[in-house]
């Protein structure tokens, strides 16, 4: 259980506070948006594998003010969401076939929800979803382009997703049990550099077969490293799709603070081995990371195996992947990582 101190302290933090405006504008639609043009994934990274095709169709259309402004701001991050979406949705899925019942996958601070409505309209009753966001126009966003009464909201931040609430609120019902899935999208970097009581808050609600997957932007022990990687995301990606100006703009005015609440791979890693037996890094742009965890090695190497390879140019990736960071690297278990082959529209690889 956190203590109060520490949820007054989120409260208090840049999220909430500093930030509230430019979220808010942002997922309003009154600002923050590319303004050279709109991203879309590079096909040919992901094979043009059908299930990520598949996903992509789907998000596409639930798309809200928020998502070009993110995926235009981390270089090859869409090609992930289409990678990581495919991904869930085949692990949901199983776990459905498996239990008879829905699977439950939560978005933690994921803007408006996208991934989670097109993974909830997907799945067509298999799956349920829930989306938190603290950002009226995230919400707005959510509700107009729901895609299925299997998504879920709750506005507000991550912290009052406490049991009380669990308990009281009936859209939430379908949530008392856990996650199969639970997806913490840079949201920490947000509160504070706590990552141990970040993560012992959410790691409950993670089901014993569940996984919990990350997208962090993590420090590094060499700042210059920290900061050519930078200048490569700016000069080299969201050149592409914002002006210097807005590129400037936002630096000042939100990635400096945000600077000072990331924490480095070996911080994230010691925060997860308190809680997970199972960590494993499948994605790296530069200073952005995916990392799933899980207490089932059955469940960690389903998920990972329901992954195509990485949609990334190599110069902008510095990870040998998948990099294992649990208790266990040693682990025989662990040795044969072998991503998903891409399946074509022919049914070849």
């Amino acid at each position: 259980m956190v203590d109060s101190k520490t949820i007054d302290a989120w409260r208090k933090a840049p999220r909430l506070n500093s930030f509230a405006t430019f979220f808010e504008q942002t997922a309003s639609g009154l600002g923050g948006a590319p303004d050279l043009s709109r991203p879309e994934p590079e096909m040919d990274l992901l094979s043009f594998d059908l299930d990520c095709m598949i996903f992509w169709d789907t998000h596409r259309r639930l798309w809200g003010h928020f998502d070009s402004h993110y995926f235009a701001s981390i270089p090859y991050r869409l090609e992930e969401e289409c990678r990581l979406g495919a991904a869930i949705l085949s692990f949901s899925e199983k776990t459905w076939a498996r239990r008879g019942r829905p699977a439950t996958i939560y978005t933690l601070g994921a803007g408006a929800g996208t991934l989670a409505r097109a993974l909830a309209k997907l799945g067509d009753g298999r799956l349920k979803t829930l989306n938190c966001s603290p950002t009226d126009g995230n919400r707005v966003c959510f509700f107009a382009r729901r895609g299925s009464d299997d998504a879920y909201f709750y506005h507000g931040p991550f912290f009052e997703l406490d049991d009380e609430r669990y308990e009281k609120e009936e859209t939430l019902q379908p949530f008392r049990d856990g996650y199969d899935v639970l997806f913490e999208d840079t949201t920490f970097q947000m509160y504070g550099r706590d990552r141990d009581k970040q993560t012992g808050f959410i790691a409950p609600r993670v089901s014993p077969n569940g996984v919990l997957v990350q997208v962090q932007k993590l420090t590094h022990r060499d700042s210059e490293t920290y900061l050519e990687r930078e200048r490569q995301k700016d000069e080299v990606f969201k050149s592409r799709f914002f002006s210097g100006t807005q590129i400037v703009e936002k630096r000042r005015d939100i990635l400096d603070t945000m600077f000072d609440f990331q924490v480095d791979l070996k911080t994230t890693r010691s925060a997860l081995r308190s809680y997970f037996q199972y960590t494993i890094v499948t994605w790296n742009s530069g200073n952005f990371y995916t990392i799933v965890s899980s207490n089932s090695l059955d469940s960690l190497r389903d998920f990972v195996g329901s992954m195509v390879r990485p949609a990334i140019p190599s110069e902008f990736c510095y990870e040998q992947l998948p990099h294992i960071l649990g208790n266990h690297e040693r682990n025989p278990m662990l040795a044969d990582w072998a991503w998903r082959p891409p399946q074509s529209i022919g049914g070849e690889a």
